[in-house]
């Protein structure tokens, strides 16, 4: 499981208070670069991510020396996996932004430089973030991720574990504790956080496929079949083994569900299943 923009909503422009009195005209500017900002973030909600990022350059333009403005365009274009132009963003909103405001924008510089596959990057970003804000379940998530793409697995679970337990809820951090245990060729205990992910929530495909995955490798053919067939009715996306690679499914996992993939019963599933429709591969 793979998620990014830990950083949450924007930061809000009402508690940006300007120190001196500054020239009328320059204040109107300001202003009205303020509100083409909150227009991109409109419009980036409604995934109108070409109109949203026109504005937010625009704000830019006009409110240069608002972090707010350059934290948004660099968040806008992380979202169009326009990466190097995202970071450069995200720098200069850092270089402008008070001390209070850095954590979030660290985090943001972290999901970038994973996004960039510069691992050790993200790493440094979101631990610097956590310094400041050390609670914040979803940038130990992006903390987590980042040690499992470098196999580094005792400091991906430990990260995963400290984010559950700031959220009991978060099940991509259960489900992805999962995937370690896997590699580290612990199928019980990966099966086991599997089902407690599926336990938080029922309907989420992921953890439902690997359980599939862990049992038919297990020799439980039909339960896995039956399981798997289940997740992929759910979430088409899923049949795909460079899709699972993305959501940071490792080597021995992959190879398990390819062998599963290639049974004929799956075979002939797998060939039935509808494409995934836009709005479904856009939530990814």
């Amino acid at each position: 499981m793979l998620i990014f923009f830990v950083a949450g909503s924007p930061p809000a422009f009402s508690q940006a208070l300007l120190p001196y009195a500054i020239e009328p005209e320059l204040e109107q500017m300001e202003q009205a670069g303020i509100e083409i900002a909150e227009d991109a973030i409109q419009l980036a909600r409604f995934r109108r991510t070409d109109a949203a990022l026109s504005r937010a350059k625009l704000a830019v333009q006009l409110a240069p020396h608002l972090y707010q403005t350059w934290f948004i365009l660099g968040s806008l274009y992380l979202q169009d996996d326009q990466v190097q132009p995202g970071i450069e963003a995200l720098n200069q909103s850092l270089s402008l932004a008070p001390a209070d405001a850095h954590a979030n924008i660290k985090f943001s510089l972290g999901s970038a430089y994973f996004q960039n596959q510069d691992y050790k990057s993200a790493i440094a970003q979101i631990e610097a973030g956590l310094q400041m804000k050390p609670d914040i379940s979803p940038a130990l998530f992006d903390l987590g991720n980042s040690y499992l793409k470098l196999a580094q697995y005792p400091a991906a679970i430990a990260a995963y574990e400290k984010a559950v337990s700031q959220d009991k809820s978060f099940w991509p951090a259960i489900n992805n504790i999962g995937l370690v245990k896997y590699e580290q060729g612990d199928k019980e205990a990966a099966l086991k956080d599997w089902r407690a992910a599926l336990k938080i929530d029922p309907k989420q495909p992921e953890p439902q496929l690997a359980i599939a995955v862990a049992v038919y490798s297990q020799g439980k053919t039909e339960e896995g079949i039956k399981l798997a067939q289940a997740a992929l009715t759910s979430d088409s996306r899923y049949v795909s083994l460079e899709f699972l690679e993305e959501n940071l499914w490792g080597k021995r996992l992959l190879q398990d569900t390819e062998k599963m993939f290639n049974h004929p019963q799956m075979k002939d599933f797998i060939a039935r299943l509808p494409q995934p429709t836009p709005e479904v591969q856009e939530e990814n």
